[in-house]
C-alpha cells in the first residue's frame, strides 16, 4: 500500500485549504482511511477518518463541523476539505491506512492501528 499525501500550504484563519492522498497497491474497497497531524512540540493526533465501503465518517471534536473528509472511487483517493482554518490547525498532516476491522472510533482514532502511512503535507494557517 502506498499513499501520497498533497494540497498543503499556506492558508489564513478563516480560510479553506483541500488535502489529497491518493492511495495505491491495493483494492481499497475493504479498508479505513485516516488522517493524522502533529504540530510542533506535539504528539500526532486524530483529525477524521472514512470507511471506503459505506463512506462512514468520523471526525475529533476539535475539527468537527469544518473538516470534511470524502473518498473518490474511481480516483483512489481520500480527500480532506478544510473549512474555517485555525492557527491551531497548523500541522504536519498525514494519511493512513488499514484493512477495515469493524473498527469503532475508538480504534479509528488510534494511530497505532494504522499499518500504513504517507508522508506528510504541511498546513500553515496564519493569524
Amino acid at each position: 500500500v502506498q499513499l501520497q499525501a498533497s494540497g498543503g500550504g499556506l492558508v489564513q484563519a478563516g480560510g479553506s485549504l483541500r488535502l489529497s492522498c491518493a492511495a495505491s497497491g491495493r483494492r481499497f474497497s475493504n479498508y479505513v482511511l485516516g488522517w493524522f497531524r502533529q504540530a510542533p512540540g506535539k504528539e500526532r493526533e486524530f483529525v477524521a477518518a472514512i470507511k471506503w465501503r459505506g463512506g462512514n465518517t468520523y471526525y475529533a471534536d476539535s475539527v468537527k463541523g469544518r473538516f470534511t473528509i470524502s473518498r473518490d472511487n474511481a480516483k483512489n483517493t481520500v480527500s480532506l476539505q478544510m473549512n474555517d482554518a485555525k492557527p491551531e490547525d497548523s500541522a504536519v498532516y498525514y494519511c493512513a491506512a488499514d484493512r477495515d476491522y469493524g473498527w469503532g472510533y475508538d480504534e479509528l482514532a488510534d494511530e497505532d492501528a494504522y499499518d500504513y502511512w504517507g508522508q506528510g503535507t504541511l498546513v500553515t494557517v496564519s493569524s
